[in-house]
């Protein structure tokens, strides 16, 4: 099985995001497209996925506006999360097969992919009883909120490369009062890899744990018909 790839390289806004996300699903659960799957990163934003509380963000509107931070409430699981520059997101467009027919497992997946990825650059990451994502001894890295539709998959998993972490300030992230969050960066000081190395690597454990075949292209490079389609009238 294999899913095409997808790399946004300029930061796109979450409503954007949101947007091409709600085309590609609609596509994929008529089988107009095939699986599929994008990275990418957003501009500074702060969403809320459905169990989250608006007093999960401790600034208000003005002060976000002062900052440049968007506010979302997203359809997605999961509570208050930041995404800006710097931090590389995953949204996995597929269907889930007679092996996946289960969010629980898919989600455990995306955990999985998350702690190879950390592995592959020497961060021992792991899961924590009751929480989603994947965490190192000294904060969480990569934060997942997921939803399906018709067993199509959307949203996906945001892994914390290289941000301004001072984002993270403005929520109570993920809802855990008290808990740090971290970044490659962070980790690693000046060793830290490159978005596209991260990228590289965390496509590899994707084909590898979700068992389809990336096909890496850029939203100009030649796609099935109606990917293309769908990417040109979202002006990518």
């Amino acid at each position: 099985m294999t899913a095409w790839a997808i790399t946004i390289e300029k930061p796109l806004p979450y409503d954007a995001g949101v947007r091409l996300q709600t085309a590609l699903v609609t596509a994929r659960v008529a089988d107009a497209i095939p699986d599929t799957v994008l990275f990418l990163e957003h501009t500074s934003v702060i969403t809320l996925g459905v169990r989250a509380q608006d007093s999960h963000v401790l600034l208000s509107s003005a002060d976000l506006k002062k900052l440049h931070i968007d506010l979302y409430h997203s359809s997605r699981g999961g509570d208050a999360t930041w995404h800006g520059p710097g931090q590389l997101v995953m949204y996995p467009i597929i269907r889930l097969g007679e092996q996946e027919t289960d969010a629980h497992g898919y989600l455990h997946n995306l955990e999985e992919i998350a702690i190879r990825t950390a592995g592959d650059f020497g961060i021992a990451a792991y899961r924590r009883p009751g929480m989603t994502g994947a965490w190192t001894q000294v904060g969480k890295l990569a934060a997942i909120g997921i939803r399906l539709k018709r067993w199509v998959t959307f949203h996906g998993m945001s892994f914390n490369v290289k941000p301004d972490l001072s984002g993270f300030a403005t929520i109570v992230p993920c809802g855990l009062a008290g808990e740090a969050v971290t970044s490659l960066e962070k980790l690693l000081g000046a060793a830290c890899p490159t978005l596209t190395q991260v990228r590289e690597h965390m496509g590899g454990h994707f084909s590898n744990v979700c068992r389809r075949e990336l096909k890496c292209v850029g939203p100009a490079d030649h796609l099935p018909e109606e990917l293309q389609k769908i990417l040109k009238l979202h002006a990518l």
